[in-house]
């Protein structure tokens, strides 16, 4: 018998009356505890959006993510699949949705997708967005939406040090010590950091990523940004491949999943990346 769990085994047949559908979902993850409902945890992204869901289709339903961020991170455009035999326009899995959901949690668009469609393994690459204030007082209207430091950063010692990171290395210096990924290596196709008014925002665009491996890169930009340390320095914890000698993890509630690449056949709708506050790149 087909259990309705979001990953379709090889041959195993996708029933004809059941279909899939991806949404775009927004959410501020300052008030939750991640994205990933697990049964120690409560007030999950993941449970809400399920509950919500289930409401709409009047029936259990049970998501796929791109990227399961971690407590107080954020999302501009996260990416999930559901498997439903409920039949709903376009705007219920929109609108429906979203009155069912707290105000932290927005659906922003739905499209029916072939069965062969997997929010995480059909993705090609994801974008971060991590947003710094750097000012003598720390904000009180962005205060979990970015992180505050207190030094003046340079930015341009920070993009030097950044192209160190670009291409295929083992990130072991920069993933969690308790990070469950097998290979520790990763392919960063872009880091840039650049300002918008009052921000100052690093972009990094990767296959996939370790666990917190950006906001581990973040928090050893940062030092070297204050001058603390030299941008070279990056090459040498690539090499050290020991988490200890890297700076401090950032903390999360500036780091945003702001994009996540599909191959063209999925026709997914494509979205400005965010958050909104910062405006476009430049």
């Amino acid at each position: 018998m087909y259990s309705r769990n979001c990953e379709i085994k090889p041959g195993i047949e996708f029933p004809d009356n059941m279909q899939r559908v991806a949404l775009g979902v927004e959410y501020n993850g300052a008030p939750f505890n991640g994205f990933q409902k697990q049964a120690s945890t409560a007030n999950t992204i993941q449970a809400a959006l399920e509950a919500a869901l289930s409401k709409v289709a009047n029936e259990p339903i049970s998501l796929v993510c791109a990227g399961r961020t971690d407590a107080g991170v954020h999302a501009s455009e996260q990416v999930v699949h559901f498997d439903t035999l409920a039949q709903r326009p376009a705007k219920a899995w929109v609108q429906g949705v979203n009155t069912q959901l707290p105000f932290d949690i927005r659906v922003h668009w739905s499209k029916p997708v072939s069965p062969d469609f997997h929010a995480r393994f059909s993705a090609t690459a994801r974008t971060y967005r991590y947003v710094i204030y750097a000012a003598a007082t720390a904000p009180a209207c962005f205060y979990q939406s970015t992180t505050w430091t207190s030094y003046q950063l340079d930015i341009e010692r920070m993009q030097e040090a950044g192209q160190y990171l670009l291409g295929e290395h083992d990130f072991s210096s920069f993933r969690a010590a308790y990070c469950q990924a097998r290979v520790p290596v990763r392919h960063i196709y872009n880091l840039r950091f650049y300002r918008s008014g009052a921000f100052i925002i690093m972009e990094v665009k990767a296959n996939a990523f370790l666990h917190h491996m950006v906001r581990n890169i973040v928090g050893t930009m940062m030092d070297i940004g204050r001058g603390a340390r030299e941008p070279a320095w990056v090459e040498e914890l690539l090499q050290l491949k020991d988490r200890k000698r890297a700076s401090p993890t950032a903390k999360p509630w500036g780091l945003y999943l702001v994009k996540v690449d599909y191959d063209a056949q999925f026709a997914l709708p494509q979205t400005p990346a965010g958050p909104i506050f910062v405006g476009p790149a430049p």
